[in-house]
């Protein structure tokens, strides 16, 4: 009884530290998310943006420039350098953690703490899919060897999931099922979403290559294709976002 009240103590003093510390996160990217606000607003103010070599100038506040990346473009950029950072600290700290051997219960904190930062990117990809899903799905933001392999904004999970079951051995023969499993399943989600996304873009160039766009007969027909031609191009995100 003795030795599972000492526990409990335990158990509840780790966690007063992982809700301490989760705060503090909390804290500390509410201000830097409020520095990065002042700092667009004053760049802004001032008619110039400068990232990913680029320049937000003009009477329009319109992008020019070699990349024509947008501001929230270049913010994501920002907050993603910054994300690599945290993540290659946290992935360190977590080889540590295996190699010293520590306990499972222990050994989770890291995990979860692993797991909490690629929810973070996911909101990040989530933010720009509003307002740039182009940036995102072209892949700019990542390495040259990278960008090799991106699909929809990010890698396709099936080809992750080879990764992963090559490093994870030796498994049961019933998780080998499950993991195969989820892995046919995934390749016929990518499979649809391709599918979907080329039957978009196989629509898109038809309405811009059609006769009433190269040579409209009135403005009223030109504008409304237009509109058709725009309102497929928003089902884009919701490509990005399955």
């Amino acid at each position: 009884t003795l030795r599972r009240l000492a526990q409990n103590r335990e158990a509840a003093r780790k966690s007063r530290l992982r809700k301490k510390a989760y705060v503090q996160q909390l804290e500390s990217s509410r201000i830097r998310l409020t520095q990065l606000e002042q700092e667009l607003q004053r760049a802004r103010t001032q008619g110039m943006f400068l990232g990913g070599g680029n320049i937000i100038g003009g009477d329009q506040g319109l992008p020019v420039g070699i990349n024509n990346i947008s501001p929230d473009a270049a913010l994501f950029d920002m907050e993603y350098t910054r994300w690599l950072e945290e993540h290659h600290r946290l992935m360190c700290e977590l080889r540590a953690a295996i190699q010293e051997h520590l306990p499972e219960n222990e050994l989770r904190i890291f995990v979860d703490n692993c797991l909490a930062h690629l929810d973070q990117v996911m909101n990040l990809k989530s933010m720009v899919a509003k307002t740039d899903v182009f940036h995102l799905v072209s892949g700019m933001w990542k390495t040259p060897a990278e960008r090799c392999f991106m699909w929809m904004g990010g890698f396709r999970p099936s080809d992750l999931i080879k990764v992963i079951l090559n490093q994870i051995e030796p498994l049961t023969e019933q998780q080998i099922m499950g993991i195969c499993a989820l892995q046919q399943s995934t390749q016929e989600a990518e499979e649809a979403l391709t599918q979907g996304l080329e039957a978009l873009n196989q629509s898109v160039s038809d309405i811009i290559t059609s006769d009433s766009l190269s040579c409209p007969p009135n403005m009223t027909n030109y504008m409304g294709q237009m509109a058709v031609a725009i309102n497929k191009l928003s089902t884009i995100e919701g490509f990005v976002r399955q």
